[in-house]
């Protein structure tokens, strides 16, 4: 059953990792074939399982060496209707296979969490389009009846939480905060953002994050930046108001390129590790209420390692006690 459903832990000053980019981590580090980006569909083999209990493993191992909480992030991100149906799911594999992935987290939550160590778990939604092009928009409607399938299902399991990672529109944010609204289920929203801090419509991360509050009467739990290096919007957060405080998590890319150029290299560009810490600590510094680090593309347990090394100082954690 849920835990912490009814007060999230990372609302309070505390700070909780989550993983990396879990994508790029098991299809160009591990090797694993992951049509459609699907981390999901590995589930439905042994060995594909034991993969995926080993990377939560992993980073939840970080976690409480640094003496963070954790976000257990669902590998659910394709999970939906749509992509579900590209991938030859029925419904009711579908169905199963979300359930699968919060089942496969209570069991990474039972083996890590203890007095020190929060584990959250969150069921992970993706765009129903593409995480970078926000071509295929949806209105509210569309996007509340589309994700609300996901939702429900989450409802019904451990989960504590969903997370919509990579919005490319605040539509689709909209609805998925509406739908998870509805089914009693917190929501943090993470938006994707280009190389000049805009969303990918044009639509400043400001306007984008007050416009959703406005329109949910500031439902969303928290606000979450991913799929861009830090270079790419820390400008944008110069500007001292109360839309910075929304901002709690940031997910970047261990990558300088903006999206085009990531879709056209032919070889994963991984960045330096020590160098995107350093870029987290300063991002602390200027985002007050930030407590949810975690990487996206090309980011790996490397770099969540360099990432709560950093920042360790900044919530008076020390390596190994994580003890004040």
């Amino acid at each position: 059953m849920a835990k912490y459903r009814s007060r999230l832990p990372q609302l309070s000053e505390a700070p909780f990792l989550t993983d990396g980019g879990i994508e790029t981590t098991l299809l160009f580090r591990e090797g694993h074939d992951l049509p459609y980006f699907a981390a999901f569909d590995l589930l439905k083999h042994a060995a594909g399982y034991e993969a995926l209990r080993n990377y939560f493993r992993t980073h939840a191992a970080i976690a409480r060496e640094y003496g963070y909480g954790f976000i257990l992030e669902s590998a659910t991100w394709r999970a939906s209707p749509d992509w579900g149906q590209k991938l030859g799911y029925s419904t009711e594999m579908l169905v199963e296979a979300n359930r699968g992935s919060i089942e496969l987290l209570e069991e990474i939550r039972s083996q890590f969490e203890d007095d020190n160590t929060h584990l959250v778990i969150s069921g992970c939604l993706g765009p129903r389009g593409d995480g970078y092009d926000p071509s295929c928009k949806l209105t509210v409607d569309e996007a509340e009846r589309y994700h609300a399938h996901q939702v429900t299902i989450f409802r019904d399991t451990a989960a504590d939480m969903v997370t919509a990672i990579t919005m490319t529109h605040v539509e689709e944010a909209i609805g998925i905060t509406r739908a998870a609204d509805s089914a009693g289920m917190p929501a943090a929203i993470s938006f994707t953002v280009e190389t000049d801090g805009r969303l990918p419509t044009g639509q400043p991360l400001k306007e984008a994050i007050n416009e959703v509050d406005r329109s949910t009467g500031r439902a969303v739990a928290y606000y979450m930046i991913n799929c861009a290096h830090p270079t790419h919007f820390e400008n944008v957060l110069t500007d001292e108001a109360p839309w910075i405080d929304r901002i709690r998590g940031i997910r970047a890319n261990a990558s300088k390129k903006s999206h085009a150029e990531l879709d056209e290299a032919e070889e994963l560009d991984e960045g330096n590790p020590a160098e995107l810490g350093q870029d987290y600590a300063r991002l602390k510094q200027r985002i007050k209420n930030l407590s949810v680090l975690g990487g996206c593309c090309g980011t790996d347990d490397r770099h969540v390692r360099a990432i709560a090394k950093a920042c360790a100082p900044l919530f008076g954690r020390s390596r190994k006690t994580g003890e004040p």
